[in-house]
């Protein structure tokens, strides 16, 4: 489901992805190489038009598997080893987007972020379709761990610590 059909599924894991994503303006993601293996990247993102876009370099190996194979992994960055803000992770597919409408709701946001966009038409733009969603965090009383996914909705899950 697009980004803002998640945020209304699931405000609990939405909210927390959408404040760490936007404080940490990186992500990483897992994709799938041609051979099957994993392939871990970072990544930059912008949420616009109810939805949460990936930008990529043209033709980088990122975009090339997920032209090949749309299943994505996408993790908030950890801080440290303890990662006090917890981790974030969400599951689906990615769309290519080749729409110049959210191609340039997609470029006014990463403007409004960091000042500079992609030309026109040397980059590839994702949108992410969300299958499944969780957080958990770690600590001195701290300890959470939530999932989601449609068939289920959302509930609490034995902590791993």
């Amino acid at each position: 489901m697009r980004w803002s059909e998640f945020e209304a599924a699931c405000p609990e894991i939405a909210d927390l992805a959408r404040e760490r994503f936007a404080k940490d303006e990186l992500v990483m993601l897992g994709t799938i190489r041609p051979d099957g293996s994993p392939r871990l990247s970072p990544c930059e993102l912008d949420f616009a038009e109810g939805h949460l876009f990936l930008g990529m370099m043209w033709r980088s190996q990122k975009a090339l598997d997920l032209l090949r194979d749309p299943r994505i992994a996408v993790h908030s960055v950890p801080s440290d080893k303890t990662n006090p803000g917890g981790d974030v992770k969400l599951s689906g597919t990615v769309v290519d987007i080749q729409d110049p409408e959210l191609r340039t709701a997609f470029r006014r946001a990463i403007l409004d972020r960091i000042d500079w966009a992609p030309d026109e038409p040397n980059y590839h733009l994702f949108s992410l379709d969300v299958e499944r969603a969780s957080f958990v965090s770690f600590g001195d009383g701290n300890e959470r761990c939530i999932a989601w996914d449609p068939g289920h909705g959302l509930r609490d899950v034995p902590h791993p610590g």
